[in-house]
């Protein structure tokens, strides 16, 4: 079973339809014993950082979610959900993340050419930094995935599986243990995106 964190934000209907289609069991829950009883634990999220991580720390699923981490659940975080994963934001101001992989999320706008619009909204190809991650089993290098993302994770080397080119190279695709994250929407994201769900459900 795989729970989905539903702490007020985030496209969750979507993601557990995508898991449905790849025959993985999944519930929407923001119940805490439901989540420490999952084999698995996704942690979606659009929106704005500090309204998603003040939703999840007023909700005490922050601990939830950092604890089971931190006993080696397998946890993936998506677009927003995976910038939570990381130690702080500097979006409007500065903001404390959930410090489970190290590094800053910053505005993208301050590192790409000023004529690329912001949000990056549409496909761009996965470079690999660790093509043999389990996360890529199903996908190759250069698969295109779906982005909306106005920020994204830096000062993450030690983390970093896989990048994209947008005016500047990109964060995509994290992962360190147990913990993995997508910039991305894996869920909006075809055969692609349901290959990679596929691989972190095996894992």
């Amino acid at each position: 079973m795989i729970a989905i964190v539903d702490y007020g934000v985030g496209n969750l209907f979507s993601l557990k339809s995508s898991l449905a289609m790849i025959g993985a069991e999944a519930i929407v829950t923001g119940d805490a014993a439901r989540l420490r009883a999952a084999e698995k634990i996704i942690l979606p999220g659009v929106g704005a950082f500090e309204d998603a991580a003040n939703k999840l720390r007023d909700s005490g699923l922050d601990q939830v979610v950092t604890g089971q981490a931190q006993a080696g659940k397998p946890l993936l975080g998506i677009c927003l959900g995976m910038q939570l994963l990381f130690e702080r934001s500097f979006e409007y101001g500065e903001h404390a993340g959930l410090g489970l992989l190290k590094g800053d999320v910053v505005e993208m706008r301050l590192h790409i050419p000023a004529e690329l619009k912001v949000p990056q909204i549409g496909w761009n190809a996965l470079i690999f930094k660790q093509p043999e991650h389990p996360l890529f089993r199903y996908i190759h290098e250069g698969d295109c995935v779906y982005f909306v993302h106005s920020y994204y994770a830096t000062h993450c080397e030690d983390s970093t599986l896989a990048t994209t080119e947008y005016g500047a190279e990109l964060t995509a695709a994290v992962g360190r243990g147990n913990i993995f994250g997508c910039q991305f929407h894996p869920e909006k994201s075809g055969k692609v995106g349901l290959s990679i769900l596929k691989a972190f459900c095996e894992i």
